[in-house]
């Protein structure tokens, strides 16, 4: 067996297109189906061992609502867990080398569950849900001049859909089981990684609730000044203080792997779980962006442009938002970023394939968009769940628009592609108005990024090179050097002359700047005809009828005089 050796866990949940990674980092990514991935790293050379991965259902029991069964996410960590370590023993890997665990999740999706039986109660809701939207906009009612900004300050957020504290709201005031819980003093919040960490350090048993500053920075209750949850925000959204977790840095020991006795899981027992960041925040590190202006942009179901702007905190005048990057370390200082979100890029991949059959597989697009080398004048906005960053308009609805008798499958497979390197290409310019320096260079990661065709319009509408790594999962590696720099663990250096060099691939633009500027313009128009199309005050059953509006006592008396009516004219008729 291999001695000596060092090696990081780490459990990454990907919500990116139906997986969710682990890797002794546990993850929960992006993508549209989800998967838990469980990746397995040395120590000093950052090399990839082994992994595991689980796929689990999406669930959308409506139109725009999504959600998953936080007891699938946590037995397929489990599972992911058992896996990976038999993985490792082939390998004649000796899994005692497994010095720590970090976990990378989705930040927003919310689970809320009974501390004493440790039973969710109810599914977590996912982040690109939404539900919400008549939640904010109640809400909104209640702040001066119905200012979606006015805790930007605070938060460094709009209020949206997108956050967890509209989301726990909405559970709060539906859900009778949560409100019951409430009152008895049983229930427990979190995102996706207090849910884990809580359960895998013992649950009701003793597990730890607990949250890094990256995850509690997403929820819209979040100071992100004093790093700590804000009373004031809490009694806003009427959510009690009492069922948040402890926040605490993104690097530290919370509290070490306890065996699962109803699922005979206990591969890990005692090893510490030292490191925990939402997923974006992790490919930040996972890219080693840790100096001020560096940039990453994660390629998943949504796309999540990343720049870091140091110990200062900077809001956008752009519709960016300012979140925390990381803190690694109890005694270290907090990083922020500024970011740009947005909803729909792989995604929209996967519609073309299970909604309209374009293709049968995802990297069927590649090769389709390839053939095409052009729109041909089509242009697709994928505002399926409204459009985030830089706009924040839950009113959009999805087009393609500039069609021809001429367009077929491969331009419309083009104008997907060219739609999420539109969409980064609306934040970059954001980005580079606020910081006031323009990026040289995009570093990329995430699964789309292995689509070479996608990489190269990439870099010809932004007219930057665009980096890409030899391993484009980062968020895992970021949650593993977490964990493993911990104090107590002390296994991964972070100090920058310690880090190793990443082999990367390179994209250069092939278009003049005049083509590019043509093309971005054209999308742009097509941005503003998507918007608008959606209110809350459309009717629930699609009844778009004039007669729906009008009351039932309307239609028996006005049937009654016409019948009379009938009557006496064919009384006079006789």
């Amino acid at each position: 067996m291999r001695k000596g050796l060092s090696i990081i866990t780490s459990l990454y949940l990907l919500q990116r297109t139906n997986v969710i990674y682990c890797c002794l980092n546990f993850c929960v990514h992006r993508k549209l189906n989800c998967v838990i991935y469980l990746q397995v790293f040395n120590a000093k050379t950052a090399e990839l061992l082994s992994h595991h991965q689980v796929e689990i259902q999406q669930k959308f029991p409506k139109e725009g609502w999504v959600e998953q069964d936080p007891k699938e996410i946590l037995k397929s960590v489990y599972e992911c867990v058992e896996r990976t370590c038999e993985k490792l023993q082939q390998l004649n890997i000796d899994i005692t080398n497994i010095k720590a665990i970090g976990v990378s999740n989705q930040r927003e999706t919310t689970v809320v569950w009974d501390k004493i039986t440790g039973e969710p109660l109810y599914n977590a809701i996912v982040w690109l849900d939404l539900r919400t939207q008549s939640t904010v906009e109640r809400l909104l009612k209640r702040i001066p001049g119905n200012n979606k900004s006015f805790f930007k300050f605070r938060t460094g957020l709009p209020l949206s859909t997108y956050f967890s504290a509209v989301k726990l709201r909405w559970l709060l005031d539906n859900v009778e089981e949560i409100r019951q819980a409430v009152d008895n003093g049983r229930a427990m919040f979190g995102t996706i990684d207090s849910w884990l960490i809580w359960c895998l350090t013992g649950g009701k048993n003793g597990g730890v609730h607990c949250t890094d500053v990256t995850n509690a920075s997403r929820t819209m209750l979040f100071n992100i000044h004093s790093l700590d949850w804000d009373p004031e925000l809490c009694q806003f959204f009427d959510i009690p203080m009492e069922i948040l977790p402890k926040v605490r840095s993104s690097s530290e020991i919370y509290g070490l792997m306890k065996i699962c006795p109803s699922l005979k899981s206990g591969a890990l027992t005692g090893v510490p779980i030292s490191g925990c960041l939402g997923d974006q925040s992790a490919a930040l590190v996972g890219q080693m962006c840790f100096q001020d202006g560096q940039a990453k942009n994660t390629y998943g179901t949504g796309c999540f442009l990343l720049c870091n702007t140091g110990q200062k905190s900077v809001f956008s005048e752009h519709g960016l938002l300012t979140t925390i990057a990381y803190k690694l370390g109890r005694d270290k200082p907090v990083c922020y970023a500024l970011e740009g979100s947005v909803a729909i890029a792989g995604a929209v991949v996967r519609w073309l394939r299970d909604n309209l059959g374009i293709v049968k597989t995802s990297q069927e697009i590649e090769k389709l968009a390839a053939e095409a080398g052009t729109s041909y004048g089509c242009y697709f906005v994928p505002a399926f769940s409204g459009l985030y960053a830089p706009y924040w308009e839950p009113s959009a609805r999805g087009i393609i628009c500039g069609l021809t008798q001429f367009t077929n499958k491969k331009h419309i497979a083009f104008a997907a592609l060219e739609a999420v390197c539109f969409q980064t290409r609306e934040i970059l310019d954001a980005m580079n108005k606020d910081c006031g320096i323009p990026l040289s260079q995009l570093q990329v990661d995430g699964g789309m990024t292995n689509n070479k065709v996608l990489m190269q319009l990439q870099s010809d509408i932004l007219c930057i090179p665009v980096v890409k790594p030899s391993m484009p999962e980062t968020t895992a590696l970021g949650a593993a050097m977490a964990a493993g720099a911990a104090e107590g663990v002390g296994i991964w250096s972070l100090n920058p002359g310690d880090l190793t060099a990443v082999t990367c691939e390179r994209f250069e633009p092939q278009i003049n700047p005049e083509e590019s500027e043509y093309r971005y313009a054209r999308w742009k128009k097509a941005v503003m005809k998507s918007m608008g199309w959606e209110t809350s005050e459309a009717p629930s059953n699609g009844d778009t009828s004039i007669f729906c509006s009008l009351p039932l006592g309307f239609f028996i008396m006005s049937s009654m005089v016409m019948l009379i009516g009938a009557k006496y004219v064919s009384g006079n008729d006789k």
